[in-house]
């Protein structure tokens, strides 16, 4: 039977997982397939205006309007994602695959930079610009899953642009409920507890 895809969910970082690239992040899968995953970490802001990387495309980012760092992966390069606005999609604009149709995110895609900008900000309801990316190879994140090292949650879109991404692990953990709650207030550095 195959593996139901996990693009559009959540990679949230356990409390265990110290590694400084993944520490207390919150990775969006933007495709998964049997080859390998690849996701863009959502709480990472970098202070360099998105207007500054991407001329055209900056009037059109989400706040914070800044450049995120999408991962420890290729980050010379670039990725960014859309939500589609009320006109429909800017060009350049591909749905993610595989989406559950019930998760609300079918409005999602990954846009294409090199494409001209939409002369109106309609053409897109949230707009963000990651530079580089979180990968692993085949079988390689169903061992860190295995080991306790992430939690897989479901997405919703605000995640994708939220205002406040220094705050995202602590409320997708906090809407879990139980367990996953509770470690929402797990103190950033244990040992001052």
């Amino acid at each position: 039977m195959d593996q139901p895809t996990m693009t559009g969910r959540l990679l949230v970082a356990a409390p265990v997982l110290q590694e400084d690239s993944f520490r207390r992040s919150v990775v969006f899968v933007v495709d998964d397939t049997p080859e390998g995953t690849l996701g863009v970490i959502l709480n990472r802001p970098l202070e360099l205006p998105v207007a500054e990387v991407v001329i055209d495309w900056g009037r059109l980012a989400s706040e914070p309007a800044v450049m995120f760092s999408g991962g420890p992966v290729g980050a010379g390069s670039g990725i960014a994602l859309g939500a589609r606005g009320p006109d429909g999609p800017p060009p350049g604009w591909s749905p993610l695959e595989g989406l559950d149709p019930a998760s609300g995110l079918t409005g999602i895609g990954v846009v294409d930079l090199d494409d001209p900008a939409p002369a109106q900000g309609t053409a897109l309801g949230g707009f963000r610009v990651f530079a580089g990316y979180a990968g692993w190879g085949a079988g390689q994140l169903a061992g860190e899953i295995d080991e306790g090292a992430w939690y897989v949650l479901d997405a919703v879109a605000a995640d994708v642009f939220t205002t406040d991404p220094e705050g995202l692990w602590s409320r997708v953990l906090r809407r879990q409920g139980g367990d996953l709650a509770l470690l929402s207030t797990y103190p950033d550095d244990p040992t001052m507890n």
